[in-house]
């Protein structure tokens, strides 16, 4: 058995998967996967990208099957016991299409970095900012959509939104005080009632079709998503009054009419950009993998993603960017008259770490520079909203962390992730009720573990089930 390091192992696969392709398959499987837009012969996204994905699977599907027939028996790495113990970080045992996460160059999708993805997705007319409709169509197909499928993707969307009025009546009956993640996932567990997935599992369809009746559950959801977030939102910190979906607007777009915000505003790409670096970010977090994992059960898609929902409310996963924002606040009031410069950060950020704390926002398990989405969060707030005194105080931090993280010692990457940066975005515009934040995440989240829940059935993906250890050797 071939054993390699775990920090050559992905590379290795993807080798392995390129070598292993059939001569009768045509050069977009594999690491070449990724490609230019293809023309579909309907004009409706609906029928154009599931279309696409039909044609794709079959490929996939030899691709896998000769590099489990040639490859199976190799080693992705060894596993020590420290990795077991450290929440089993860096073992390699799973594969997810859409994303693969760089140590240089941060997230890539489907091969595609931040930079490439925002000068290649489609954007909305007049818009500067990639539109999250484009990344669902380059995570499920690996292939840039052309601007009308874009479209024509936003009108499919905009057509399925409609939620039951039990779930509004549901939602509407929640307490105030409920969280509002709370209420999310309450709401999304609540629409498996219409599952189409659920449906056909209980009349004997065959496994081959699993992955026809995720796909319809999957655009419904993420279709409702918006929904769902503006009646929480609408609820909770407003009149409790949502406004009806345009079906000429993109996702972004009515998802920001219907939290009430200008939808001629800048907020709108914001939201755009929001959505798109949030979408994905490999399957190992908790969000990503707990919706695989309960989706290998055959769980249907609404059950699978409203159990990722309730990792991504966990304080340890998505709610890092408000406590940046708690923690810059906290600095701010604490420096009080205090001159804010490069010597008053300096000696809140010590303060901070001898106190036994992390400086929130920093650093990163993978990463070892600057996150990309920090970097293009920066470079929006610099074009849109340069003299935001956040966002300068923010800058000042960017300018001398780093030198007194990497003073301290303990930790690999010393630089700002993408954490660093949302809250205040969000605050500029308005959008100041931080408990609600994570709903957004989830929102945009939806579009890359749905994406590949839909391959997780295409391909078979078994039902998953680790080995484990329970006798420990005594100790002396």
């Amino acid at each position: 058995m071939l054993a390699l390091r775990p920090a050559t192992s992905a590379a290795w696969l993807a080798a392995a998967a390129a070598a292993a392709r059939p001569s009768f398959l045509p050069a977009r499987v594999g690491p070449s996967f990724r490609r230019g837009p293809r023309a579909c012969a309907s004009t409706k996204a609906h029928h154009c990208l599931k279309s696409r994905l039909k044609e794709l699977i079959p490929e996939k599907q030899a691709q896998v099957k000769y590099v489990r027939t040639t490859f199976g028996d190799k080693s992705l790495g060894e596993t020590t016991v420290d990795m077991v113990y450290g929440g089993m970080r860096g073992i390699k045992g799973l594969i997810w299409e859409g994303s693969l996460l760089d140590a240089e160059e941060g997230i890539r999708f489907r091969g595609y970095t931040i930079p490439e993805c925002q000068k290649l997705l489609p954007k909305a007319d007049g818009g500067e900012e990639p539109l999250p409709e484009g990344l669902f169509w380059l995570l499920l197909t690996g292939e840039v959509a052309t601007k009308d499928q874009v479209k024509s993707l936003s009108a499919e969307w905009a057509a399925r939104s409609a939620i039951p009025s039990f779930v509004e009546e549901l939602l509407d009956r929640c307490p105030s005080t409920l969280h509002p993640m709370s209420q999310f996932s309450i709401a999304v567990n609540a629409l498996q009632h219409d599952s189409a997935f659920a449906r056909a599992y209980q009349t004997g369809i065959h496994k081959s079709e699993y992955w026809d009746y995720t796909y319809e559950d999957s655009m419904d959801l993420i279709a409702k998503l918006p929904n769902i977030a503006a009646r929480i939102y609408r609820n909770v910190y407003k009149d409790g009054k949502v406004a009806s979906v345009n079906p000429d607007l993109d996702y972004a777009a009515n998802l920001t009419r219907l939290l009430g915000f200008d939808v001629n505003s800048k907020f709108v790409e914001l939201m755009r950009l929001y959505l798109t670096i949030h979408a994905d970010h490999e399957g190992g977090n908790v969000s990503a993998h707990t919706t695989h994992l309960v989706g290998s059960a055959l769980s249907d898609p609404y059950l699978s993603f409203a159990a990722g929902l309730n990792g991504l409310a966990g304080p340890l996963h998505g709610l890092a960017n408000q406590e940046v924002l708690r923690w810059i606040m906290k600095m701010k009031e604490e420096l009080g008259t205090t001159e804010v410069n490069a010597a008053s950060i300096k000696e809140y950020l010590w303060k901070t770490l001898k106190s036994g704390q992390v400086v929130p926002g920093y650093g990163h398990a993978v990463l070892r520079r600057t996150d990309p989405r920090y970097l293009c969060q920066r470079e929006f707030a610099m074009k849109h909203l340069p003299n935001d005194p956040l966002f300068r105080l923010v800058s000042q931090i960017y300018e001398v962390a780093p030198g007194v993280l990497t003073e301290h010692g303990k930790t690999k990457n010393p630089y700002p992730n993408v954490d660093a940066h949302s809250g205040i975005l969000l605050q500029h515009y308005g959008f100041v009720e931080q408990e609600f934040y994570t709903v957004l995440f989830g929102v945009s989240r939806a579009l890359g573990v749905l994406s590949q829940l839909i391959w997780d059935r295409a391909l078979g993906m078994p039902l998953e089930r680790y080995g484990l250890v329970s006798r420990l050797p005594a100790s002396r």
